[in-house]
């Protein structure tokens, strides 16, 4: 079923006001009951990888925020461009690794997919090796 554009700009704004304040549940509930997640896979990330299934998001963001330093994130949005029900995200983050105390920035694009008024797929194209670096920093 195609999705109209505003509904997809709207979703996704729901998207990032969420994500913004950590609210992880509120997040999980944007998306669809099976997803198609990717963030690309490394060892050194536990947060990492595939997903199928709605009840796997809040868990990627709990995990993966417990990594960082809180109050030490900063998310620059460039781009926000939305057609039909693709939405893509350009943007540039800056994150401390807890456990090191390493500060990175990589630039991001991330692709979301709404049907239905949920979002469906997520794909987030980073620099995961800068990431990964910045936890392996000792």
């Amino acid at each position: 079923m195609t999705t109209d554009t505003q509904t997809s700009r709207t979703v996704a704004e729901k998207f990032l006001e969420r994500l913004g304040r950590q609210d992880r549940d509120g997040i999980q509930e944007l998306f669809s009951e099976e997803i198609d997640w990717y963030v690309p896979d490394s060892t050194a990330l536990p947060w990492t990888g595939r997903r199928t299934r709605r009840e796997e998001v809040a868990p990627y963001f709990t995990t993966m925020w417990s990594h960082f330093a809180p109050g030490q994130s900063k998310v620059v949005l460039e781009r926000f461009i939305v057609d039909g029900g693709d939405v893509v995200l350009l943007a540039v983050f800056t994150h401390t690794a807890a456990a090191s105390g390493k500060e990175f920035t990589t630039p991001v694009a991330m692709h979301l997919a709404v049907e239905d008024g949920r979002i469906a797929r997520m794909h987030l194209y980073e620099d995961t090796l800068t990431v990964a670096e910045a936890f392996n920093a000792g």
